[in-house]
């Protein structure tokens, strides 16, 4: 992979400065300050904080092909609620949380060890929150084995794909929509990525590769993914 003066992969440095410009120029008024690796958003004392927010992080790293690949877990068999599921990193707004991107990032360094200043913030004005990891290397993996039963990486690109995937048709309140299943296997395990977190790492994809899916999306109305 090509490297810049600082040891960074080119291609994740044009990643950051593309998302980041999109994201100044669909968020004119946003206050954003860059801050040794990480990136934040201010907010008010007088706005108000939403307890039942949630963020996900989405990390994402070059392997030595080139390709960019994105870190995903496997919840905990003994969660009362989505166990043994597969999702992105991320949970609900602590009060010590000061935005999006401090809630992904806490979540992710207490579910898998992920270090926050290993972690490059590319877009905070939306959820899901997008960072890289410059050097994938370092990060080992710590699991908080209550919430996380594995830590495994899929092909971001693959989201975009008809490979590997099926769909379901459903219907809340007469509109119909797709509940998509990613199968990704690695080795001897198969990890199935469906319902929201695909929904997520589908748009995530289509805006990395500024290009939209092989298949129809159809999301349900009531998935709150902001562009």
């Amino acid at each position: 992979m090509p490297l810049d003066g600082s040891g960074r992969s080119e291609k994740l440095l044009q990643l950051a400065k593309r998302i980041r410009l999109e994201n100044r120029n669909q968020n004119p008024d946003a206050n954003v300050t860059v801050s040794n690796s990480r990136a934040h958003e201010s907010q008010s004392a007088a706005e108000p904080i939403e307890r039942n927010r949630a963020a996900v992080l989405i990390c994402l790293f070059e392997d030595e092909s080139g390709d960019l690949r994105v870190i995903l877990t496997r919840r905990s068999s003994k969660l009362s609620s989505h166990s043994g599921e597969v999702a992105l990193p991320g949970g609900k707004r602590g009060e010590n949380d000061s935005d999006d991107a401090a809630t992904a990032l806490r979540e992710a360094h207490e579910e898998i060890g992920l270090d926050p200043s290993m972690v490059e913030i590319i877009n905070i004005a939306v959820v899901p929150v997008i960072g890289v990891i410059w050097d994938k290397t370092a990060f080992e993996p710590t699991l908080n084995a209550a919430e996380v039963e594995s830590v495994f990486d899929a092909p971001l690109e693959m989201f975009l794909k008809d490979e590997n995937r099926r769909q379901e048709e459903q219907e809340w309140k007469g509109h119909k929509y797709f509940r998509h299943f990613f199968d990704h296997r690695i080795e001897n395990e198969t990890y199935v990525i469906w319902a929201l977190t695909a929904g997520i790492l589908i748009k995530v994809a289509s805006v990395v590769y500024q290009r939209p899916p092989s298949f129809e999306e159809r999301r349900p109305p009531f998935w709150s993914i902001r562009n």
